[in-house]
Parts: structure tokens; C-alpha cells; sequence
């Protein structure tokens, strides 16, 4: 045979091994007890105040998806939402700390936010929401059945301090806050949750309020609650701080607030950084740079069993890569692999609900911002919804870094759910699954189940990641004729043979017979 012959042969044989790796992984399970729980409603999404003139990186991604525009009879919509039966909605956003409530009418020229370029915050003038928008944004809430958190203005009353820039003083003015209260309460809107103020604690973002004075304030907006809701049963929530983790902060705030006053602790994640970075569809693939965030994740839950254990930690907005994403990447399928992870993690972490930024608007909305068909993280997370209770397994493997693996018990008993996700690009996983259900007595035992295992394995079209079409189970996942939300139906698998895990591919399997005794 020709040298040469046989140099191509070895080439071509050596790129098919590359091309078809295989790694066996044994995932093991801790059936016995959970070690953390989530809200039944974990998974959350955000509506946002931006107008259109909303720019970032030379484009201008927000269109007409800020609540004061948004298309609120539009049927995709209302059927995306209906879908999670019931979606956890957070209204809210940079600008909601200029944004003034025109219950009275006393504003006579009751205007959105305008573009201004020096004297206002973000750029935007200070806007006004009127009671015809708001009577349209609780009649689609009622109609679609969210749960809705509606963040509150904290710098109202306010003004900057001429020492130190940036720094706000002064008491928060809750009069704005109790007239907008008081005419939900006589309309019958419900509110599951109030929070004061977006991304003011710490440094900043663009504005920052004392630790000190941000715990006094939040006290004023549980007695304002306390008073206007007085039976416990229907009383909405109070979030806050609504910002980015500062330990010696947060510590502070949730000393002053005390006991019983904050339900929940908010705070924002942005790690995969800004929207026009060249490393963002390489950092979503990095199991070390995911796992970099999992210090805040662990530090904000330490601190609240700390100083704030009746409470519990929410991520209040996370989006990703800040100023409205990344055009390519967070509309994609790829992006799914930064953002079911995170949720994972977080879960893991003792978090009670994470909020998705954003359901529309921007690069990094779940639902298209102009057409409103949905983007493939709108069905990962609606699998998520689906299919991961609240109560969390421990699941662990000492396989490859590129596979991560999350494990709850299931939505729908018996049984539990798994997510894995397989972020390398060349080597296919098939696990298999073991039960340590003796509290850590070894050996613990393979599972060998008897029942068919539900699957439901995502992949892009086309084998890109960069697309913005998912495939579940081979199949493309797009709205009917009628434009409704597809079934979300798995394939049902032989017990006795592992789950394939494919290159670059996000799986989901429901086991119904596996002895979990933390889910009975």
C-alpha cells in the first residue's frame, strides 16, 4: 500500500474517533434527603420599563416590548405565559426608580420616559405611569394568570448628596407607593410580591443608597403593606434589595430590616459581562467560568440564613451579559447552556425563585421582540417548569467537567428529574444512574429501573448552536396553525440502558421508579 494511502487512512480514522468519543459516567443520586428547596414557582421572568430608544453597542433591540408599548393582546404572548399555568412576572427594571404613579391625576402631562442626554439617570427622563396603562397591565395578568412582583420607586423623595456623587440621601417618600396600593386594592388587582428599588445597594449601578437607610425604608414598605393588606393570608411579599451582592452591605441591610420583614432577598447576576463581548459564546461553553458564580450563589444564601433565616434568596434579574445582550448568542441555543445551568446551580444553592431577564425585549428575551415566537430558552425554561419540583437531590459524578448534571425530585410524583448538559463539543456521555439512598453507607447501588424513562433531549437546528431553533427529540419545536404553545412530550426510553447525553446538547429525563425517599 502507498505510504501516502496509508497517512490518509490514519488521518481519516483518527478524525472519526475524535468526531465519535464516548465517556461512561455513573451519576450518583442522594435519594434519602434534599438539601435544598425552591418556590413551587421557581422559574420567573421579567417585564421591563425600556422605550424603544433604548440603545446598546450601536443597536436598539427593545422595540416596543417595555411595558408602556408592550402588545398586551397579542395571542402568542398571553399563550407563552399561560403555558407555565402559573408564570412568575417581575415588573421592573433600571428605570423603575424614576418612574412617578399618576393615581390622583395630579401630573397633568403624564408622559413615558424620554430620552434626555445629561440631568436624568440612564439617560431617560423621569416617566409616569397612568391608571388606563396600569388598569391594561392587571387585566392581562388576570387574563394569563401570572404571579406578579411590581418593583417600586425607592429614590422618590430623594436627592443626590452634593459630597459624594452618586450617593442618595433623604428618606424614601411612600405616599406614591400607598395611593398606587390603595387603587389595586379597589380594583381587586392582585400582587403577589412589592420590592423597593433596582440595583441601588453596594456601589450602584447608577445611583446607591445607604445599607442603613435602605433596611429603614424597607421596614416603611412592610408596615405600608401590613396596613393596606391586612389579612396575612392575601398579604403581597416584600423584596428587596433588588441589586448586586456586597457582603459587608447585604450583612448590614438584613441586620437593620429585622426580624419577619423582607420574604424574600433579591439580588441580580450579570457574570457572562456586557453584551458586545467577543468571549461570550466561548464563556457559555466553560464549565470553570459557570462555575465562578457559584461563590455568590453560596455567599447571598449563607448570609440570609444568617441574618434573615424567616426569608429566603431570589435571583431577582438575571439576563446573562448586561445592556440588553448579546445579539448572537443570547437569542440562541447556546445561550441555553449558561442559563439552565444557572438555574441548576442556583437550586442547589438554596434559592427560592430565579427571574430570567427578559420574557420580551432586548437580545436576551425568551420570546422574540418583534415577531413574539418563542426563543429556545423559553422552552428550556418551560421544561424546567414542567418536569423539576421544588425539593433538590444531591447529584454528583467524577466524570468530565463538560457534563453537568442537576437532580430534583419530579413535578408530578413519583419519582425524580434530571437535567444534564453535555458542553463539549466532541464527546458523547451515556450515564448511567446509582442510588445512594443509605445516607452515604457504600457501596450504593446502580439503578436498574423497571418503568420507561421520559427523555426529552434539546439540540439545534442544523447542529448550530448559534441558532435560534430547538429541536426536542429531533423534532422542531414551532407554534401550531392556531399559534399555540406545542406539547412538550417526551420519548420513552428502556430503563436498562443509559442516558445518551450528545455533544452540545441539553436532556431532560423523568424517572418514575427511582426509590427517592425525600420525594415520597
Amino acid at each position: 500500500m502507498d505510504f501516502n494511502v496509508i497517512i490518509m487512512f490514519c488521518i481519516v480514522l483518527l478524525s472519526w474517533f475524535s468526531l465519535s468519543l464516548t465517556e461512561d459516567v455513573e451519576v450518583v443520586i442522594e435519594g434519602a434527603t434534599s438539601i435544598a428547596k425552591t418556590d413551587d414557582n421557581f422559574v420567573c421572568v421579567t417585564l421591563d420599563l425600556w422605550p424603544p430608544e433604548k440603545c446598546d453597542y450601536g443597536q436598539c433591540p427593545w422595540g416596543k416590548a417595555g411595558i408602556f408599548h408592550l402588545d398586551l393582546k397579542n395571542k402568542i404572548l398571553e399563550k407563552a405565559i399561560k403555558a407555565f399555568n402559573p408564570l412568575r412576572i417581575r415588573v421592573g427594571g433600571s428605570l423603575q426608580d424614576q418612574l412617578v404613579y399618576n393615581v390622583r391625576n395630579n401630573v397633568k402631562k403624564c408622559h413615558h420616559f424620554k430620552k434626555k442626554d445629561k440631568g436624568f439617570l440612564f439617560g431617560f427622563s423621569i416617566g409616569c405611569l397612568d391608571m388606563k396603562r396600569w388598569d391594561e397591565l392587571n387585566e392581562f395578568f388576570n387574563r394569563t394568570g401570572a404571579s406578579v412582583t411590581f418593583s417600586l420607586n425607592a429614590l422618590i423623595g430623594r436627592k443626590e448628596s452634593k459630597t459624594e456623587k452618586g450617593l442618595w440621601i433623604g428618606d424614601w417618600f411612600s405616599k406614591n407607593a400607598r395611593d398606587l396600593m390603595k387603587y389595586t386594592i379597589s380594583k381587586g388587582y392582585k400582587i403577589d410580591s412589592y420590592e423597593l428599588g433596582n440595583e441601588l445597594c453596594g456601589s450602584g449601578v447608577s445611583a446607591r443608597i445607604e445599607a442603613v437607610q435602605y433596611g429603614k425604608d424597607v421596614i416603611v414598605l412592610k408596615n405600608l403593606v401590613k396596613e393596606l393588606y391586612p389579612d396575612p393570608t392575601t398579604q403581597p411579599k416584600v423584596l428587596g434589595p433588588g441589586g448586586f451582592y456586597d457582603e459587608k452591605w447585604f450583612n448590614t441591610f438584613l441586620q437593620v430590616t429585622g426580624p419577619d420583614v423582607l420574604d424574600g432577598v433579591t439580588h441580580h447576576i450579570y457574570n457572562l459581562g456586557s453584551g458586545d463581548s467577543p468571549d461570550l459564546i466561548k464563556n457559555v461553553q466553560d464549565p470553570f467560568y459557570l462555575s465562578q458564580i457559584a461563590q455568590t450563589f453560596k455567599d447571598v444564601s449563607n448570609a440570609v440564613d444568617k441574618f434573615a433565616p424567616w426569608s429566603g434568596a431570589w435571583v431577582g434579574e438575571s439576563g446573562g451579559a448586561y445592556n440588553s445582550g448579546g445579539k448572537d448568542v443570547s437569542r440562541t441555543f447556546a445561550d441555553g447552556f449558561w442559563y439552565l445551568d444557572q438555574m441548576g446551580m442556583t437550586s442547589t444553592y438554596n434559592h427560592k425563585v430565579y427571574c430570567r431577564q427578559a420574557l420580551i425585549g432586548g437580545n436576551y428575551a425568551l420570546l422574540n421582540t418583534t415577531t413574539f415566537i418563542p426563543n429556545p430558552d423559553y422552552y428550556g425554561g418551560l421544561l424546567w417548569n414542567q418536569l423539576m419540583g421544588s425539593r433538590v437531590l444531591s447529584a454528583t459524578h467524577n466524570g468530565s467537567p463538560y457534563l453537568r448534571v442537576y437532580s430534583h425530585c419530579a413535578k408530578k410524583k413519583p419519582g425524580i428529574s434530571l437535567i444534564l448538559i453535555n458542553l463539549s463539543s466532541n464527546i458523547s456521555f451515556e450515564v448511567k444512574l446509582s442510588n445512594d439512598e443509605n445516607l452515604h453507607v457504600t457501596p450504593h447501588f446502580k439503578f436498574e429501573g423497571a418503568q420507561k424513562r421520559e427523555e426529552y433531549h434539546l439540540t439545534p437546528k442544523d447542529g448550530n448552536i448559534q441558532s435560534d431553533v430547538v429541536l426536542l427529540n429531533g423534532t422542531p419545536l414551532k407554534l401550531s396553525d392556531s399559534l399555540d404553545i406545542p406539547q412538550l412530550n417526551p420519548k420513552l426510553v428502556d430503563a436498562a440502558t443509559p442516558i445518551v447525553v450528545a455533544p452540545l446538547s441539553i436532556v431532560y429525563a423523568t424517572i418514575r421508579d427511582f426509590n427517592a425517599p425525600a420525594c415520597a
